[in-house]
């Protein structure tokens, strides 16, 4: 069994960007690990952050031990969980594993709709199609005691651009927000995994650019957009908070030496 000691969020990066936002405002990686950031304190034993790049030229086993990962992020992509291609199959066991351990993870996007099929629930294309653009979300479950979600406003704005859905939860995990159109936004799995549909890192700048790509390509593609003027892109503070709280939560965690046990 590892000894290593859990020192280090781990950001799994599922996908990248398109390439002219990269170039002008990061990637994925790089707005996950500001939105990180602002919760973790410069006490002793603060986590550092290291991203693992998983669909561009992973080889099988580069996937760190587990056991020094303090926490976990997975980030959002363009690939489809239904693809089941083989670096996928590979994270998911890997996140099975983290998961199980009790160790903190969180899952962003397809992020979100890996951890659920990696724990047993259902992911397809949704039944309403794409969601895109700042839409509102409102909390669905009792969260007074969650370390991610308690201090969360009952309703908050969100960002989104989604194709697929979780169609089913896993078992065990329980819908913590949604809208009329998203009903698992937000889940949480046992204590220490959670998962959101939105995207916390987005800035308004992102999301409008991402938006601009979607209904670009689509107009290109010739296939049936949303109504332009139904789209809005607003900064979401509150959605963005999500990040921060669990970096503050694993660092928490990351100074007990049984914290693994009791979140699982």
């Amino acid at each position: 069994m590892s000894t290593a000691k859990p020192s280090f969020i781990c950001i799994i990066k599922a996908g990248s960007t398109v390439g002219d936002i990269a170039s002008m405002q990061g990637d994925f990686e790089d707005w996950i690990r500001d939105g990180l950031l602002p919760g973790l304190s410069e006490a002793e034993g603060r986590p550092s952050i290291q991203v693992i790049d998983v669909n561009n030229g992973h080889t099988p086993g580069a996937l760190p031990d587990i056991a020094g990962c303090a926490g976990i992020v997975i980030s959002g992509s363009h690939a489809m969980v239904t693809d089941a291609e083989p670096w996928m199959v590979e994270l998911e066991g890997w996140l099975r594993d983290a998961c199980l351990s009790g160790v903190p993870v969180l899952g962003i996007c397809f992020g979100h709709q890996l951890l659920a099929h990696a724990l047993g629930g259902q992911v397809g294309p949704h039944p309403g199609g794409l969601e895109l653009g700042t839409v509102p979300v409102s909390i669905k479950a009792d969260v007074s005691g969650d370390p991610l979600w308690q201090e969360m406003p009952g309703s908050f704005d969100a960002n989104v651009v989604h194709y697929q859905t979780v169609l089913r939860l896993p078992a065990q995990a329980i819908a913590l927000a949604g809208n009329s159109h998203e009903p698992h936004h937000a889940f949480r799995w046992r204590s220490s995994v959670w998962g959101v549909q939105f995207h916390p890192e987005f800035s308004v700048h992102a999301m409008q650019a991402c938006v601009d790509h979607v209904l670009e390509g689509g107009a290109r593609r010739g296939q049936g957009i949303p109504d332009i003027h139904s789209i809005q892109c607003r900064e979401t503070t509150a959605a963005a908070g999500i990040l921060a709280n669990f970096a503050r939560h694993v660092q928490a965690l990351a100074c007990l030496p049984d914290a693994w046990g009791r979140a699982a």
